[in-house]
């Protein structure tokens, strides 16, 4: 007998074409994939012919635990990944505390096997001073060094730093790309201005650019494996289809994707983000990097802040938002229209991260591998609404818009996790390992 048998589904497999068929999990592990499977299950989902995919892979989310637990926790920013087909996330380290040392780090791992739903991960934060525990903090998906948009410990602006970091080590870093003396220079520039569409003229692309520049020569220079995250520009997919190593990764973000300045004259500052939304050529940019493999995969950076915090206004609303939830729908919905397929879907959101990643066993349906996966419907379109959020701030930047392919059903390690709209409280993620 079988834990789990999802029945009559339509299974994804990672070329993107589909089969009918059954799939059995026991022990974590997806135990058989077959047209019709005849034995029994602890439990049954019948899939009615909807889309079996693997779950994705969130490699950048923002929960805020511990210290700013009342704009999100590991547990509820977990929920609100499995109701969006996501079933392990990476989070980043700009917590109160940082985290930037292994106390800090064994804490979140206690805090997160207590009440993540979803399989979780974490990066150790870079600052001037711990570059012994960037080389030994265990277990860690990689170092996470903030270019620019950070305050306190966590900021790494200096070359010298930064040189050291590169230089000693072998771990994967990940850089959030964005020149800090060029954006404190041309501060001055804009004081005064109240319109949230200052934010992203204050940070224009040539801080993300220069940035990414600078990463992509120090990662060269000592061949140190390097992610950028949230890729924003045009620029920066140039500079990286002229000159990408093969131990260089680079994400984008639906954020980036699917927004531009246009849409802070209805959403203000709840589209303020690091770095900040662009222009339709950017996002017309930044897609033809997803297609010709520039771009390697698709995180969200799930930032949520409160909506009183976000309406301080500009510049004194923080930036960031919430998207966790919403990515897988929103990336079906453009399969839908045509802009990709279903196997760059899943090269995108599933096995994707987990190769960068070194994680292994995740993000394909095959036999042996981990059963992670999600039951999605591809018929009925939903409207977003802020109040339907399982993130605890409760609002989305995509409120008003129809969706395609949200989850029925998602499941973690063989154990469903979230079941028509309802989460299975029970139910416990595992930490993430990673090969060498």
């Amino acid at each position: 007998m079988y834990n789990l048998i999802v029945r009559n589904a339509r299974i994804a497999r990672p070329d993107g074409s589909t089969f009918e068929g059954d799939v059995a999990c026991e022990d974590g592990k997806i135990a058989r994939l077959d047209h019709h499977i005849g034995a029994e299950a602890r439990e049954t989902i019948d899939a009615e012919g909807h889309l079996l995919m693997p779950g994705v892979i969130d490699p950048q989310v923002h929960f805020r635990e511990p210290g700013k637990e009342y704009k999100e926790d590991l547990g509820s920013g977990s929920r609100a990944a499995v109701r969006g087909g996501v079933t392990s996330f990476l989070e980043m380290p700009n917590t109160d505390p940082p985290t930037t040392t292994q106390a800090a780090l064994d804490e979140k791992f206690a805090r997160a096997a207590q009440k993540c739903v979803a399989n979780y991960g974490f990066f150790i934060g870079a600052t001037p001073e711990n570059l012994h525990e960037l080389n030994t903090a265990s277990p860690v998906c990689g170092i996470k060094i903030f270019m620019g948009a950070s305050t306190g410990c966590l900021l790494v602006n200096d070359p010298k730093d930064l040189e050291r970091i590169f230089s000693q080590g072998t771990r994967l870093i990940a850089v959030h790309a964005e020149d800090e003396a060029r954006i404190r220079a041309r501060r001055e520039q804009f004081a005064g201005r109240v319109d949230p569409a200052a934010h992203s003229e204050l940070r224009d692309n040539e801080c993300a650019r220069h940035a990414t520049e600078l990463a992509l020569s120090l990662s060269k220079k000592y061949q140190r494996r390097l992610h950028i995250l949230h890729l924003s520009t045009k620029e920066e997919v140039a500079l990286l289809r002229q000159d990408k190593p093969s131990w260089v990764t680079a994400e984008v973000i639906p954020n980036h994707l699917f927004l531009n300045t246009g849409d802070y004259t209805n959403l203000g500052t709840l589209v303020q983000m690091n770095p900040p939304i662009r222009t339709i050529t950017d996002n017309m940019g930044l897609w033809a990097g997803l297609h010709d493999g520039v771009i390697d995969f698709i995180a969200t950076d799930h930032a949520p802040h409160t909506l009183e915090e976000k309406a301080l206004g500009f510049p004194n609303a923080p930036s960031g938002m919430p998207g966790v939830e919403t990515s897988l729908p929103l990336m079906l919905t453009a399969t839908q229209e045509g802009r990709c397929t279903l196997a760059e879907i899943q090269k995108w959101m599933c096995y994707g991260p987990a190769e960068a990643y070194r994680i292994p066993n995740k993000g394909k349906i095959l036999e042996g591998w981990d059963a992670d996966l999600t039951l999605v419907d591809l018929h009925t379109p939903r409207v977003v609404h802020h109040d339907e959020m399982f993130t605890k701030v409760r609002w989305s930047p995509w409120v008003g818009r129809t969706l395609t392919g949200w989850p029925i059903h998602t499941i973690v390690n063989g154990e469903i996790a979230y079941d028509h709209g309802q989460i299975r409280e029970h139910t416990r993620g595992r930490p993430l390992t990673y090969l060498n």
